[in-house]
C-alpha cells in the first residue's frame, strides 16, 4: 500500500473554513443586478466614426459616460497624461526621458510633486464659486472619474485592447482629484508651462548642484531683444486655430454660421475627441473636447455654436524680486525682509536612486531662473525672479464651459465670458440661430494695464521684455504692483476687468486666425485696449490675411450657405502663393543660374514646375511641395524685407505685397530649395499625394494641406521633412473641424471633421477613418438629433443602470 503523508490530509475543519471564506466572498462580490443597479442612468449612442452620444439623467451620469466612453478609444494617452499630473513619469519610464512638453521626465515631476505637497488644486476646489467649481460641475467630474475607473475595471489591464498600454503598471484607476490635476494641467499651457523648467531649476546662488547660471544683466547692460532668443515670445508652442462667424447680414436665410478649425497636435494629451452630452431639459452639446476634460470645449447647442482661436494675451508676468543681502531666500516688500516658502519633494527615478530637492517661490508666484529658456533672469545675490500665473486658481474655466454648454445665443455667451473670466488662453468666436457673430478675447489676463506697466514695470530686462514682447516685469518690492487686489468688473483679484477687454458682435462676420482682437472685422477694428492683451496697427499673418480676403471676396459677390462655408475650409488657397508666386516664376525664368549656399544651380526645371502650381495645397497639385520649401527659407532666413511694399494699416489685408528682387537671401533661398529637392531625388513638381502623407495600419494616407505662416494656407498642417521621403507624418494642424448651420431648427444641420480620427489605438477601427475621409476632403455628419442617431451606420449602444428608461423618458 502507498504510504500517504499526513500533510496531504485535508482536516474537516479546514475544508469548512475554506467554504466560509469563500461564501463569505461571494456574497460580498456584487450581482450584475447589483451593479446595474450602482450605475447611473445613462444611454451611450456610439455613430459612426466612433462618436459617443451620452445621454443621461443627472450631471454624474453625464460624466460617468464620458468616462466611460473616452477610456474606451483614449486610454493609454489619459493613463500617460495621469502618471505626468501625479509626479511619476520618472518612476515608470526613467528621468532622463523626455516629458510631452519638451522637458526631461525629471523635471516634470519634480513640478508636479510640488503642486501636490502644496496642495494647489485642493485650495483651488475649497474655493467658492464662480472661483471654486460648480456643485453640479463637481457631480460630473466625480461621474467622470467612476466612468473611466469601471471601463479599467470592467475591461482589466492585462486585457485592455491598445496593445501600448496593455498590462502596464502605470495604467490605474484615477481619483476626483487627479482629473482636476490634469484640469490645472490645462490652465498653464500658455502661463507656466513654458517655464517649468526653470521653475524647477532655479536654486539660490552658492554650491548647490541645481544652482543657477551666471548673474543676470542689470539695468546698464545694453539687453536687447536678439538676447531673448529667437523663439522668445510664443508661449502657446505653437498652438493656432481659425474660426469664422457669420450673422444674418451674409448668411444666405438671414441665420447664423460658423466654421471653427483649431491647429494642435495630432499626438499626445493634447488632441481633441468627439462627443455629444445631454441631459434632457438641462443640457445638450456637440462637439469635442481636450482629452480628460468631461464637457464640450469647442462645439454646439440647439441654437449656438462657437469656437475659439489662441489669442495674443499674455497670461503671466514676471516679478522682480529684491533680495535680503543677508539671505538669498528672503526678498523685500515696502522695506520688509518676507521668507520665500521652500517645499521640499522627492522624485523616485527608475534609472537610480531617489532626487531630492527643493523648489521656492514669493507671494507673487514660483520663483524661475529662466523664462521659455531665456537664461536673462537668473537668481543672484541681489535679485530673483517670480511667476505670476493668471490662471493658478482658475477653475472657473470648467464652470465657464459648462454654462457654454447650455447657451443658446451670442448674448448668453457674452454674459458668460464676463461672469467668469475662465478663458485661460483663447479667444472665443460665437455665431447664433438669431444672425449674430461674436468674438471676445475675455479671459484671464493679468491686471497689466498700460497704466500700471508704466507705474510697476522695471528697467533694463523689463524694459526690453516689455516693448519687444509685451511681457512685463514688475517691482516685486513694491506692494502697490501686486496682484492681490480685485478690482470692479474682475471676476477675481489680479485680473484685468471683463470691462476692460474687446468684444464685438456683428450681423455680417467675425473672423480670427490667431493675430489680435485688432483686425475681428476689416470694416471695424477695434481700438484703444491695453497691450497686454495684443497689438494693434501691426502687419497680419498670411493666414488673416487669407480668411478676410475669403470673406469678403464671397460677400462682395453673394452671401455664404453652409455648403459654400464648407468649400471655403477645403479650398486650400495660399497666402504666399497669392503674394508672391507669379513673381517668383519672373524672378526664376529671369536667372537661369542661382548662386546658393552649395554654390550655382540651373532654374530652368524649377521654373518649370513653379510655373504649373495653381497655388492650392490639393493632392495633385504639382510644384506646390516645392514652393512651400522655397517660401520657408526666404521668409524664415531674410535678413531683408520679402515683400517690396510695405504694411499700411489702412489696407492691413493687402499690404504688404510685391516680391523684393532685392533681398540678397531670394537667390539663396530659391537655390537650397533646388538642391535639396535634386540631392533628395524628389521631383520639383512633386504632389502631396505622394510627398505628404501618414502611415495608419500600414496604409499611406495623403494629406492636403499646407503648412503654416509664413506659407499662408487656411488648412493648415505641419510635419518634419524627412530628406527622400518628404512629410512621412504630421505633428499639428487642422484636427476637430466643425461648420455649423444655426436656423433655429431642433436639428441644426452641421458637419464635422476629426482630422486624426477619435483613437490612438492602432486596433481601433477609429485609429484612421476620419483621417481617410479628411483626405478626401470629405466630412461627417453631427447626428444632433436622436432619430438621426438611430439612423447612424454601424450604430452601437450600450446602457448602464436602468438607462432605457432614461431613454424613453427624455427622448
Amino acid at each position: 500500500m502507498r504510504q500517504v503523508s499526513s500533510s496531504s490530509f485535508v482536516r474537516p475543519t479546514a475544508v469548512l473554513i475554506a467554504f466560509g471564506v469563500m461564501l463569505l466572498a461571494l456574497l460580498a462580490m456584487p450581482s450584475p443586478q447589483a451593479e446595474a443597479a450602482k450605475a447611473p442612468k445613462v444611454t451611450i449612442r456610439t455613430t459612426e466614426y466612433g462618436v459617443p452620444r451620452i445621454l443621461a439623467d443627472k450631471p454624474y451620469g453625464l460624466g460617468y459616460g464620458y468616462g466611460w466612453a473616452i477610456a474606451s478609444e483614449q486610454l493609454c494617452t489619459l493613463a500617460d497624461t495621469y502618471v505626468t499630473v501625479r509626479g511619476e513619469r520618472s518612476k515608470y519610464f526613467g528621468g532622463s526621458t523626455d516629458a510631452p512638453n519638451f522637458i526631461s521626465n525629471l523635471e516634470s515631476d519634480f513640478f508636479w510633486k510640488r503642486v501636490r505637497a502644496e496642495g494647489t488644486v485642493k485650495k483651488m476646489l475649497n474655493l467658492k464659486p464662480p472661483n471654486g467649481p460648480l456643485p453640479v460641475v463637481k457631480q460630473v467630474v466625480k461621474g467622470y472619474a467612476a466612468g473611466y475607473n469601471a471601463y479599467i475595471r470592467k475591461t482589466g489591464v492585462k486585457k485592455l485592447p491598445d496593445p501600448r498600454c496593455r498590462g502596464k503598471a502605470w495604467v490605474r484607476p484615477i481619483t476626483v482629484l487627479d482629473a482636476y490635476h490634469r484640469f490645472f494641467q490645462l490652465l498653464g499651457y500658455g502661463s507656466t508651462d513654458p517655464s517649468m523648467d526653470g521653475i524647477v531649476s532655479a536654486q539660490p546662488p552658492g554650491p548647490e548642484p541645481f544652482s543657477s547660471g551666471p548673474e543676470a544683466p542689470d539695468s546698464s547692460s545694453g539687453i536687447s531683444a536678439e538676447d531673448f532668443g529667437a523663439d522668445f515670445g510664443n508661449f502657446t508652442g505653437g498652438l493656432g486655430s481659425n474660426a469664422v462667424g457669420l450673422g444674418k447680414a451674409s448668411v444666405k436665410g438671414g441665420k447664423g454660421l460658423l466654421l471653427g478649425n483649431p491647429h494642435f497636435p495630432w499626438h499626445g494629451a493634447q488632441r481633441f475627441f468627439e462627443a455629444q452630452l445631454t441631459i434632457p431639459g438641462t443640457i445638450n452639446a456637440s462637439g469635442a473636447s481636450l482629452l480628460g476634460v468631461p464637457v464640450i470645449l469647442i462645439g454646439h447647442t440647439r441654437n449656438m455654436a462657437w469656437s475659439h482661436t489662441v489669442s495674443t494675451a499674455r497670461r503671466f508676468i514676471i516679478y522682480r524680486e529684491t533680495l535680503d543681502p543677508t539671505d538669498p531666500t528672503h526678498y523685500i516688500v515696502d522695506g520688509q525682509s518676507k521668507p520665500m516658502k521652500a517645499t521640499t519633494v522627492t522624485v523616485q527615478d527608475k534609472e537610480g536612486p531617489a532626487q531630492t530637492r527643493t523648489l521656492y517661490s514669493t507671494e507673487h508666484g514660483y520663483v524661475t531662473d529662466s523664462v521659455q529658456g531665456t537664461p536673462l533672469f537668473a537668481w543672484t545675490t541681489a535679485n530673483a525672479y517670480s511667476l505670476f500665473d493668471v490662471n493658478t486658481g482658475n477653475f472657473r474655466m470648467i464652470n465657464h464651459f459648462y454654462s457654454m454648454n447650455r447657451a443658446q445665443s451670442t448674448p448668453e455667451v457674452l454674459k458668460i465670458l464676463k461672469k467668469y473670466q475662465g478663458i485661460p488662453w483663447v479667444n472665443t468666436i460665437a455665431s447664433d440661430s438669431k444672425g449674430r457673430a461674436l468674438y471676445a478675447d475675455i479671459g484671464a489676463v493679468p491686471d497689466a494695464s498700460d497704466e500700471r506697466v508704466a507705474e510697476c514695470n522695471t528697467p533694463g530686462l523689463g524694459a526690453v521684455a516689455w516693448v519687444s514682447f509685451r511681457l512685463p516685469v514688475f517691482d516685486g518690492s513694491n506692494s502697490d504692483c501686486d496682484m492681490s487686489r480685485k478690482r470692479a468688473g474682475a471676476a477675481g483679484p489680479g485680473l484685468l476687468p471683463a470691462t476692460e477687454m474687446p468684444f464685438q458682435q456683428r450681423s455680417d462676420y467675425v473672423e480670427n486666425s490667431n493675430d489680435s482682437y485688432w483686425l475681428t472685422n476689416v470694416k471695424k477694428p477695434l481700438e484703444g485696449y491695453d497691450r497686454i492683451i495684443g497689438e494693434e496697427r501691426i502687419p497680419q499673418s498670411e493666414r488673416t490675411r487669407i480668411a478676410h480676403k475669403m470673406i469678403n471676396q464671397k460677400l462682395g459677390s453673394g452671401m455664404f450657405t453652409l455648403g459654400g462655408l464648407k468649400a471655403m475650409f477645403y479650398n486650400n488657397r495660399v497666402e504666399s502663393s497669392e503674394l508672391l508666386l507669379d513673381q517668383v516664376v519672373a524672378y526664376c525664368n529671369a536667372n537661369p543660374i542661382v548662386i546658393g549656399n552649395d554654390g550655382p544651380v540651373a532654374t530652368g526645371p524649377a521654373c518649370d514646375a513653379l510655373e504649373s502650381w495653381d497655388g492650392r495645397n490639393n493632392l495633385d497639385s504639382t510644384g506646390g511641395l516645392f514652393f512651400q520649401r522655397f517660401a520657408g527659407r526666404l521668409y524664415f532666413g531674410a535678413t531683408g524685407p520679402v515683400y517690396s511694399n510695405p504694411f499700411d494699416y489702412t489696407d492691413p489685408v493687402g499690404t504688404p505685397f510685391g516680391l523684393n528682387t532685392a533681398n540678397p537671401d531670394l537667390p539663396i533661398a530659391l537655390a537650397d530649395t533646388i538642391t535639396e529637392f535634386a540631392t533628395q531625388g524628389i521631383p520639383f513638381s512633386a504632389k502631396r499625394r505622394q510627398y505628404q502623407t501618414v502611415t495608419r495600419q500600414g496604409k499611406r494616407i495623403p494629406i492636403p494641406a499646407g503648412d503654416f505662416e509664413p506659407f499662408g494656407s487656411f488648412n493648415p498642417v505641419s510635419g518634419p521633412w524627412v530628406p527622400g521621403e518628404g512629410i512621412t507624418e504630421i505633428d499639428s494642424g487642422s484636427s476637430f473641424v466643425q461648420a455649423v448651420h444655426l436656423t433655429g431648427a431642433k436639428c441644426p444641420t452641421a458637419s464635422m471633421i476629426l482630422t486624426y480620427s477619435q483613437s490612438e489605438n492602432p486596433k481601433s477601427k477609429h485609429y484612421a477613418d476620419q483621417t481617410r475621409l479628411y483626405s478626401k476632403k470629405g466630412w461627417a455628419m453631427d447626428r444632433f438629433c436622436p432619430h438621426q442617431q438611430k439612423r447612424s451606420p454601424g450604430l452601437k449602444v450600450k446602457r448602464f443602470g436602468g438607462g432605457a428608461k432614461a431613454e424613453r423618458r427624455g427622448l
